[in-house]
């Protein structure tokens, strides 16, 4: 019997290579770790149970992206309620190593700029990449990145001049 390969990798190759990126967009829509923790796991159910065929690795971690969104948007509907993390320094272990110094201030920004600000600079996805994964209109997430720019600039307590 043959193993089962996503865009030519095998299930824990996929798993060891896009964990962190499925981590830190869960934490940046939910600021809770145990719900961080189911989202995370199903969004791989979702990937062992898919068979879905991807042209490339782009194509999987575009699609593991939007699981999880979607998998923490189901999991908001339904709880409407949720504890945010009782130790911000806590999350910084499940961030890149590059992106740590900013993961404190993405958890406080809104949701709707915190997971927009993650792709693009964590990620490092473009503005149409970020709109085809959130599926909004390419002037939706420059005006989401702008205005998340500017609250991040605030609570970094940047100066005006820029």
């Amino acid at each position: 019997m043959s193993e089962i390969l996503f865009a030519g990798l095998t299930y824990e190759k996929v798993l060891k290579k896009y964990a962190q990126t499925v981590t830190g967009v869960c934490i940046m829509r939910l600021k809770n770790y145990a719900d961080v923790e189911d989202c995370f796991q199903n969004t791989f159910v979702k990937l062992y149970t898919s068979s879905k065929i991807f042209a490339d690795e782009d194509h999987l971690k575009a699609w593991l992206i939007r699981i999880a969104i979607n998998e923490c948007t189901d999991l908001l509907r339904k709880s409407r309620w949720f504890a945010p993390f009782e130790d911000a320094r806590k999350a910084k272990a499940d961030f890149p190593e590059d992106s740590i110094d900013i993961s404190w201030a993405l958890l406080k920004t809104p949701q709707k700029y915190r997971v927009v600000l993650y792709l693009y600079y964590c990620e490092q996805y473009k503005v149409s990449e970020i709109a085809d994964i959130l599926k909004v209109n390419e002037n939706t997430v420059k005006t989401r990145l702008k205005r998340g720019r500017v609250i991040l600039k605030s609570i970094y307590g940047g100066d005006e001049r820029e």
